[in-house]
Parts: structure tokens; C-alpha cells; sequence
């Protein structure tokens, strides 16, 4: 039987991530997976870890308003936090089932440069526009995001939301502990 997923965004780089983290904790079974435009609830550029989550757990709840019936819902959202005069940034993975069970995880997190924090922190800019501006690209979110360009590319936005994704999955992998 075909699971459906729901994700809460409509951009592609958290729809790949929720098919790859369904694909890793559930190897062998079929998803059909779809995005909505959900609503966060907290601002674009959410500046703490409790914001962050927030974002992540109110994107649940959006999503299932506007697509009822599915099996699971998910829900990622990324943030920063000022951590000591450097920006840290890392993300929120939310889970929702279609019987009110839910998991989440938050990802690994990783320091940006001063240049970052100046644009983030200093002109309230989101770390995507921030990213574009650095790296002198375009819609970054929506493909390698900051962590990718910082990186060259060896950690994409993709792969920093799947393993939080797949943590977040760990009570329906073993509903039996849960």
C-alpha cells in the first residue's frame, strides 16, 4: 500500500529531503509524497532554537489543515540562533501521523562566518538572502542553501534536513518503544 506524505513547504529541497528520509527509515516501501504551502506561524528568519521548532510544529498543523488525509505530515524548518557573537544555524524535523502521533528531531548545527552573522543578525536578512549575496547566487534555498555553499557542496540543505528527518521518524520505525 502507497503511504501519502504531505510535505508543509513547497520548495523542492524539503520535499527531497522528506522523500530520502521516508526512503532511508522505510526501505522497501512506497510513498507518494506532495507539498503545500504551509504557514510557519514565526518569522521567515526564525532567530532562536524555540522558534525554530515552533515554525517546524505549526507547519504540521497548517499542512494538515490544508491537505487532510494522508498518512504522515512533515514539517522542516530552518533557523539561526546568535550563540556568543557567532550565528549558528540548524534545523527542526517534525512528524505527524495521520492518528496524532508525532516525532522530532533537530539537526547537527554549524557555525557561519562573521560575514553571515553581519547580514543575518546586523541588516535582518534571511540566511538565504544572505547566502545569495556571498556566494552571488540566486534562490540558494532552493538548491544547495548556505551549508552547501559553505561547504563546496559537501553537505547540501538536503542532506542537512535528512538525517533530523530521519530522527524524527524513530517512533514510527519502532512504534513498539515509543
Amino acid at each position: 500500500m502507497i503511504k501519502k506524505i504531505v510535505v508543509a513547504s513547497l520548495n523542492p529541497v524539503k520535499i527531497e529531503a522528506a522523500r530520502l528520509s521516508f526512503a532511508k527509515a522505510f526501505p522497501g516501501e512506497e510513498f507518494s509524497i506532495s507539498g503545500v504551502a504551509a504557514v510557519s506561524g514565526v518569522p521567515s528568519q526564525p532567530l532562536s532554537d524555540e522558534e525554530t521548532k515552533l515554525g517546524a510544529l505549526n507547519r504540521l498543523q497548517s499542512a494538515r489543515s490544508l491537505e487532510a488525509g494522508a498518512d504522515f505530515y512533515v514539517a522542516f524548518e530552518g533557523g539561526v540562533e546568535d550563540s556568543g557573537g557567532r550565528l549558528a544555524e540548524f534545523a527542526w524535523a517534525a512528524v505527524l501521523s495521520a492518528d496524532g502521533r508525532n516525532g522530532e528531531a533537530r539537526s547537527a548545527l554549524f557555525f557561519g562566518p562573521q560575514s553571515l552573522y553581519d547580514l543575518v543578525i546586523g541588516q535582518g536578512l534571511e540566511v538565504g538572502e544572505a547566502t545569495d549575496i556571498l556566494f552571488n547566487d540566486k534562490n540558494s534555498k532552493q538548491k544547495i542553501g548556505a551549508v552547501g555553499n559553505f561547504s563546496k557542496g559537501a553537505v547540501t540543505r538536503t542532506d542537512f534536513y535528512v538525517q533530523p528527518g530521519i530522527l524524527a521518524l524513530l517512533p514510527f520505525i519502532h512504534p513498539e518503544l515509543y
